[in-house]
């Protein structure tokens, strides 16, 4: 990711309706979500969700694809990593515990360890 690429996806989401759209995109998934649900989960109309939308997708952070009348908008994970990536990229500059809260925060989100994992961690005493 270029510098000017991440100063877009940042200006992007330095705007609270587009921040919450990324993070109920990102939860609803790869398959995404109409626009209009989408202005549902954010509370804003949806002629002021389209504009929200088409901004965070022009700052690679977001997808859309057309399924019948409706526009379907899914996060863009390999964009929103990259985003990710670019900031952590020269973080510990040869000091790896630099890094470690961050990679700690990546290994605990309970979302991305296995089913059986997130069972344990809940209830270590009774997996």
């Amino acid at each position: 990711m270029s510098e000017q690429q991440a100063l877009d996806a940042f200006g992007a989401l330095s705007q609270e309706t587009r921040l919450r759209m990324v993070k109920a995109l990102v939860v609803a998934g790869p398959e995404g979500m109409p626009a209009g649900a989408v202005a549902d989960a954010v509370g804003v109309p949806a002629s002021s969700a389209s504009f929200h939308l088409a901004h965070l997708e022009r700052a690679g952070l977001l997808t859309s694809r057309r399924e019948s009348r409706s526009i379907i908008y899914a996060a863009d994970y390999a964009g929103l990593s990259a985003l990710v990536g670019f900031l952590m990229l020269d973080c510990c500059q040869g000091h790896p515990a630099v890094c470690a809260p961050a990679a700690d925060t990546c290994a605990a989100a309970s979302c991305c360890l296995p089913a059986e994992v997130v069972t344990e961690l809940a209830d270590p005493v009774n997996p």
